[in-house]
C-alpha cells in the first residue's frame, strides 16, 4: 500500500524579541503549508525569540514570552505536524529546542546536542549542550512533557531531529536515530549566509537522507535577524540522497514554505536493503500518539523536481541579492526613512548606492509596489509613490563634498551616477570649513601647517570634516548613514575615524576592494541575470581609487600609499585568516607572485603588519558590518586581536633576515 506525506520547510524573517511579529510570520508560514496540504512542518531554529537575542536569552521574561507564544501557536497546528524552535529552561539549564506539535497538543522537546560556538556564533555562553542520553520532565501548565533526547512515533511515521549545528559535526544524532529506523528527519536551522555555504548544506542534507536512509527537511531563518548576520533560506528536503526540493533564497519575503511528497514504503526499502542492524533499547526515548495524514491518492503529480530557481548563483549575484537584502531589512527595522550616502564618485561609495537603489528595484520584482510599500508603512512620505523612480529619489540621499583636492573626474562619476539612479544628489563644498580649521589650529600652535610636517593631519581634516555636513543630513531625514569603509582599509586602518567611518552601519566593510572593483565592473557590463546593469559605472571604473586628500600635483592613488590591493588581500588572507607568520606569508607570496622581487613582497608584509598592529582600535569603533564569509575583520563577532600587542617585532626582523 503506497504511504505518501507531503512535508514542508519554511523560511522566517524572524527578529530578535519582536514577539507579535514573530508568531504572525510562525502562523502566517503554518497557513501556507495548510493550503500547500503539508503534514509535516519544519519551522526554523529558535524561530519564537529569534535567533540573536544575545544576552537577553538570560532574561526570565525571554523564556516567559517564548512559552506564552508557543502555546498561543500549538491551536494553529489541527491536523498537522509542526516543529517549533525556540529557548527552553529545564533544571535551571537553558536549552535550544525544538517542541513537536501535532494535531493541536504539545509532544515534546528535543534539545540541541552540538552547540555552534566559533566564528560569529556564541551559543554555549547561553546554552546548555544535551549531552547525555534520555531526558527530563517539564511541567508547562499542569502538564508533563519530556524533553532531551527524544524522537516521536507520529501516526506510525518515526521523526528525528537534528537541530542545526548538529548535522556539521562528525559524531551527528542522524547515526543514532538510524537505529531506531527513523523515516524523517527534521533540522530547524539558524544558518547565515556565507559565499558559496548553499552547496556545503546540500551535501550534509543529501549525505545524511542517503546514509540514514530517511527523508531529511531542512529549514532555516531569512533576511537580516539581528543586525550583522544575513539569512538567505533556501529549505532543502531530500530523500535517500536524492533532492526533492530547494526553496527560494535571499527572499524579501516574511515567510515561505518549500514542500515535497515523500513515500515512506521506499524510504524504509533503501534501510531494508542497507541490512546492518543493531538493537537499540530507546529506555522511553520514543512519544508516541495517534494521528491521521491526509490521503495522498497516487494519481497525483507526485515527481517532484528540485527548483533551483534563485538557489545557485553566482559569487556576484550571491553579493548582490545577500547585500539588497541586509540593507532592506536593517533599514525597515530600524525603522529608518532611507539611506544617506557620502557620495565621492569612488568605488566605495558608488557600490553602496547601486545596492540601495538596486534593493528598492527588486524588492518591488518580487513583492510588487504595494508589497513593498506596505514593509515600509512607517516611512509616510514614500506611501504615494507610483514607481521605483519616485521611491528611490525619497528613499536615497547623497551628496559629494568637495575640497580644493576634489577632481572633476570624482565630481562627474558622482553626478552622472546619481542621475542614472535617481537618487537624490547635493554638491557641497566643504573648503571654507577645512581652511577655517587651518586658520584656527595655525593660530594655537603658532606656525603654519604645511605637507611636507602635517601631512597625515591635513589629509584627516578634509575627511572629518565631511562627517557633519553627512550626519547632518541623515537627522533631517531620519535615516540611515551608510559609513563607506571596506575590509581591505580596514586591515591597514587606511580611514579616517570619524570621517568616512561615520555611520550607523558599515555595510561593506567585510569586501575586500580588489573583489568590489570586479563587482562593480560586473555590474556595468553583465549585470544581474545578464539584464540589470549600471552602465553610469564607467565613470567609477575607469578611475585609479584614491582618496583626494592630497594636492593634485601628488598624483595620490590608494594603491601608492598602501601597495597593489590583490597583494594586500593576499597577505591579510595569509597572515589574518590563516595564521601565518611574515617569513610564511613570504612563501606563499613568493609562489604567487614570482615576478615581483623577493625585497619588494618583504616591503609590502612589513607594512601590512605593523598597519594591522597599529589599528586594531579603528576596528573595534567601525560600526556594524554585515559577515559575509569567513574573511571577516570584524572583534565583536569574528576576528578578535589585541588592541595593544607587541606588534610582531620578532617576526619581522625574522622575515628582515630572512
Amino acid at each position: 500500500m503506497l504511504r505518501l506525506i507531503r512535508v514542508g520547510a519554511a523560511v522566517l524573517n524572524q527578529t530578535p524579541l519582536d514577539w507579535e511579529k514573530n508568531f504572525q510570520h510562525i502562523i502566517g508560514a503554518i497557513e501556507q503549508a495548510r493550503k500547500e496540504k503539508v503534514s509535516i512542518l519544519c519551522l526554523p531554529e529558535l524561530c519564537i525569540t529569534g535567533y540573536g537575542c544575545e544576552d537577553a536569552f538570560y532574561a526570565n521574561n525571554t523564556h516567559e514570552k517564548a512559552m506564552e507564544y508557543l502555546q498561543k501557536i500549538v491551536p494553529y497546528t489541527k491536523n498537522m505536524v509542526v516543529s517549533v524552535g525556540l529557548p527552553l529552561l529545564v533544571q535551571n539549564k537553558l536549552f535550544n529546542c525544538a517542541a513537536l506539535i501535532a494535531n493541536g497538543e504539545i509532544l515534546g522537546f528535543v534539545a540541541k546536542k552540538f552547540l555552534a560556538g566559533n566564528g560569529i556564533h556564541y551559543e554555549p555562553r547561553w546554552f546548555t549542550a544535551w549531552t547525555q542520553k534520555g531526558f527530563a520532565f517539564i511541567n508547562i501548565a499542569g502538564k508533563e512533557y519530556k524533553v532531551g533526547d527524544l524522537y516521536f512515533n507520529v501516526g506510525g511515521v518515526k521523526i528525528g531531529f537534528e537541530i542545526c549545528e548538529d548535522a556539521w559535526v562528525a559524531n551527528r544524532p542522524g547515526r543514532a536515530l538510524y537505529h531506531y529506523g527513523i523515516d524523517l528527519i527534521l533540522n530547524p536551522s539558524a544558518s547565515h549566509f556565507a559565499f558559496g555555504k548553499l552547496e556545503v548544506r546540500k551535501r550534509f542534507v543529501l549525505e545524511g537522507s542517503r546514509a540514514f536512509g530517511v527523508s531529511y527537511v531542512y529549514a532555516n531563518l531569512l533576511g537580516n535577524e539581528a543586525g550583522r548576520a544575513i539569512y538567505d533560506g533556501g529549505a532543502l528536503i531530500a530523500n535517500n540522497g536524492s533532492l526533492l526540493a530547494i526553496g527560494e533564497r535571499l527572499s524579501f519575503k516574511d515567510f515561505d514554505v518549500t514542500s515535497a511528497i515523500i513515500d515512506l514504503n521506499l524510504t524504509r526499502l533503501s534501510q531494508i536493503q542497507m541490512h546492518s542492524f543493531d538493537v537499540v533499547e530507546d529506555g522511553g526515548n520514543c512519544v508516541e500518539i495517534d494521528f491521521d495524514y491526509p490521503e495522498i491518492l497516487p494519481e497525483a503529480n507526485h515527481p517532484q523536481e528540485a527548483t533551483w530557481e534563485h538557489s545557485k548563483y553566482i559569487k556576484e549575484e550571491e553579493f548582490t541579492r545577500a547585500m539588497m537584502l541586509g540593507l532592506f531589512d536593517y533599514m525597515r527595522k530600524s525603522f529608518s526613512r532611507g539611506f544617506v550616502i557620502s557620495l565621492s564618485g569612488g568605488a566605495d561609495s558608488s557600490a553602496i548606492t547601486c545596492l540601495c537603489r538596486m534593493l528598492i528595484d527588486f524588492g518591488i520584482q518580487e513583492l510588487g509596489l504595494e508589497g513593498f510599500l506596505q514593509k515600509l508603512f512607517y516611512f509616510k512620505e514614500i506611501q504615494n509613490c507610483q514607481n521605483a523612480d519616485e521611491i528611490a529619489q525619497k528613499l536615497i540621499t547623497t551628496a559629494y563634498q568637495a575640497t580644493e583636492n576634489s577632481g572633476e573626474v570624482t565630481f562627474n562619476a558622482a553626478q552622472k551616477l546619481a542621475q542614472a539612479l535617481n537618487v537624490e544628489f547635493h554638491h557641497l563644498n566643504i573648503d571654507k570649513i577645512v581652511k577655517e580649521y587651518h586658520r584656527i589650529v595655525e593660530e594655537a600652535i603658532g606656525r603654519k601647517l604645511s605637507w611636507q610636517t602635517d601631512d597625515v593631519a591635513l589629509q584627516n581634516i578634509q575627511a572629518r570634516v565631511r562627517a557633519p555636513g553627512i550626519w547632518f543630513f541623515a537627522n533631517l531625514k531620519n535615516a540611515l548613514l551608510l559609513a563607506t569603509s571596506n575590509r581591505s582599509e580596514a586591515a591597514v586602518g587606511y580611514a579616517t575615524m570619524d570621517g568616512d567611518t561615520s555611520g550607523g552601519l558599515s555595510p561593506i566593510a567585510g569586501i575586500d576592494k580588489d573583489y568590489l572593483r570586479q563587482w562593480l565592473r560586473w555590474l556595468e557590463k553583465e549585470g544581474v541575470e545578464g539584464k540589470y546593469k549600471i552602465s553610469a559605472l564607467r565613470y567609477v571604473n575607469e578611475q585609479q581609487p584614491t582618496a583626494e586628500l592630497r594636492p593634485k600635483e601628488h598624483k595620490q592613488t590608494d594603491e601608492g600609499d598602501l601597495m597593489p590591493y590583490h597583494i594586500l588581500d593576499d597577505i591579510e588572507e595569509l597572515a589574518i585568516r590563516d595564521k601565518r607568520s611574515p617569513v610564511e606569508c613570504l612563501l606563499f607570496l613568493e609562489q604567487k607572485h614570482p615576478q615581483t622581487e623577493r625585497s619588494q613582497l618583504k616591503a609590502w608584509i612589513d607594512k601590512f603588519f605593523k598597519l594591522w598592529c597599529r589599528n586594531q582600535w579603528k576596528r573595534e569603533r567601525y560600526a556594524p558590518s554585515f559577515h559575509l564569509d569567513d574573511k571577516n575583520l570584524d572583534p565583536k563577532t569574528w576576528c578578535r586581536f589585541p588592541i595593544l600587542s607587541g606588534g610582531f617585532a620578532k617576526e619581522l626582523q625574522d622575515l628582515k633576515d630572512f
